[in-house]
């Protein structure tokens, strides 16, 4: 099975601390996933919500946790690493300095170019399937196109929301998936 990548957002976890943990201890123990990425650009405490999601028990020997963006912060709560999105590649040196590992958001070659230049770890490349309100699918062909061709791990990510779906992903030859809405209830 390839690597499973959950990515939270506030639509599905709130952006209450309590409840987020909550969700991720749930969903963490029934799917297993490799990495979760605490995601949530609505509220104002980000810092709280990271702290308290550092502080679960949710990262081990068989998960890593992610925070999104902010890399200092993900560094001063030990976090395993930093999902970078696209318009934030330059700071790849920085959380690489500290040791965090990196994730980089991508939807075109030149970016995933451009984080492997950079010295990114893995990237998502999306939208695969169809997504809401993330523009036409790249699809299958794309991404195999793009997997093939780089030196970094490589998630699929976009619209992956059935065992189906990873399994043509998996198919691709890519490291593993990226999503939301798979790992929901």
């Amino acid at each position: 099975m390839i690597k499973q990548y959950l990515i939270t957002d506030p639509s599905f976890y709130t952006s209450n601390p309590t409840e987020v943990v909550q969700k991720l201890l749930h969903v963490k123990a029934k799917y297993q996933p490799d990495y979760i990425c605490l995601r949530d650009k609505q509220t104002t405490d980000y810092i709280s919500l990271a702290t308290m999601v550092a502080k679960a028990s949710l990262q081990d020997e068989r998960t890593k946790l992610y925070l999104h963006t902010d890399f200092k912060l993900a560094y001063e709560l030990g976090c395993d690493g930093v999902h970078l999105p696209s318009n934030a590649l330059h700071v790849t040196p920085n959380a690489k300095a500290l040791g965090l590992e990196v994730i980089v958001s991508t939807h075109t070659f030149e970016e995933v170019e451009e984080a492997q230049k950079r010295g990114a770890d893995a990237i998502t490349f999306s939208p695969i399937f169809a997504t809401p309100n993330k523009g036409e699918p790249l699809g299958l062909e794309k991404l195999k196109e793009i997997n093939d061709r780089i030196r970094v791990k490589c998630f699929a990510l976009g619209g992956i929301i059935n065992i189906e779906q990873v399994k043509a992903c998996e198919e691709v030859g890519v490291y593993g998936f990226a999503s939301i809405r798979f790992f929901i209830d």
